[in-house]
């Protein structure tokens, strides 16, 4: 009996301490998620907790996960209204946030918003409650034109879109971006193809395999040096491929520098290298480029008549999961702020919103 009782002390007083020191432990090495999450808002203002998932490390560029959820189990992804994920590279706000926000009216739940700005912005009215761009932000870094941190960004709002299994397509876009269809032609279109939307081609000159490093060979050979517009459209599967790559795009870390442009070779040369017979070889975005020049053509107020979109439209003869069509393009770009009062008036009715 004693035996018995003095084994139930020592098994007792063991619990304890192993309780003590887990508590002990917890306190001096966890991490109290409140505080977590308000000192990264304050680094970080304007950002949704929600979105705070990936963080570009420090002292390697690349990213990595930090308090990504776990994924849904299938029966469950089965039954996930399938979502588009429309991502902003910006300088400051989306500019044309009004005409995005008829744009999006009527599609909740088929589509998600982030927005990568300038880590200098600190917010505007765009982004006011009940915005689709409230809180839509992400940790972003500095971009600057023509530099390898470009693309870093694109990747940076590929890792936070792929946190939502929802998300099946992925559409980069600029500030300066504007729909050319209503949202439900978009969404079949994107949902219904069997390619994904990367533009890329062979160059020769100057600006396409001049700018081509030796430094990259063997990996990358000049012959399978490709060139094309940085704004894409891809599949769930394609985006993870992006971010998971290393191999690659260390080699355009390293060597890319001016006059390569890495986001107009990195993800060209990359996608027709590894997975050419899944991509279109073309852009879903018109930009026009015959005034020559580093920088295309950008569009005012008096641009903006029905005409001019209707032949942004349909102006175009592409191929799409082996048709010819002449719905080549669902997205066009510059169009500045002053261009928006226009387009406000104009786009809808053109492009049929609210359908």
């Amino acid at each position: 009996m004693k035996k018995v009782r003095s084994l139930r002390l020592r098994t007792l007083a063991i619990g304890v301490f192993l309780f003590v020191f887990a508590g002990t432990f917890a306190i001096i090495c966890g991490v109290n998620y409140k505080t977590f999450s308000a000192n990264l808002r304050l680094k970080f203002p304007g950002i949704s907790p929600r979105l705070i998932s990936y963080i570009p490390s420090n002292s390697t560029g690349q990213l990595f996960r930090s308090v990504a959820p776990p994924p849904p189990p299938e029966n469950h992804r089965r039954w996930q209204q399938p979502k588009l994920a429309f991502m902003f590279l910006t300088r400051g706000p989306v500019v044309l946030a009004p005409l995005w926000e008829k744009f999006f009216k009527g599609h909740k739940g088929q589509f998600s918003v982030y927005v990568h700005s300038d880590p200098s912005f600190n917010g505007s009215e765009s982004e006011s409650p009940g915005s689709v761009f409230a809180g839509r932000r992400i940790p972003s870094k500095k971009v600057e034109w023509g530099n390898v941190n470009m693309v870093e960004a694109e990747r940076r709002l590929l890792d936070n879109a792929l946190i939502d299994t929802s998300n099946q397509y992925f559409i980069l876009l600029s500030d300066s971006c504007i729909p050319l269809y209503n949202f439900s032609i978009i969404y079949s279109y994107l949902l219904n193809s069997t390619h994904n939307f990367i533009e890329s081609y062979d160059l020769p000159g100057p600006v396409g395999r001049g700018r081509y490093n030796l430094k990259m060979y063997p990996k990358i050979k000049l012959s399978k040096w490709r060139k094309g517009s940085q704004w894409f459209a891809v599949d769930r599967k394609l985006a993870t491929e992006i971010i998971s790559d290393s191999e690659y795009f260390l080699l355009f870390q390293k060597n890319c520098k001016d006059p390569c442009y890495a986001d107009e070779h990195y993800l060209p040369t990359f996608v027709s290298m590894k997975f050419g017979a899944i991509n279109s070889n073309r852009t879903l975005t018109w930009v026009d480029w015959s005034k020559g020049g580093r920088h295309p053509s950008t569009f005012i107020r008096p641009h903006v008549t029905p005409e001019f979109l209707e032949r942004l439209r349909t102006a175009a003869c592409c191929r799409y999961n082996g048709k010819e069509t002449n719905v080549c393009h669902l997205f066009a770009r510059k169009f500045t702020y002053h261009a928006l009062d226009r387009l406000l008036r104009v786009a809808p009715r053109v492009m049929h919103f609210n359908r």
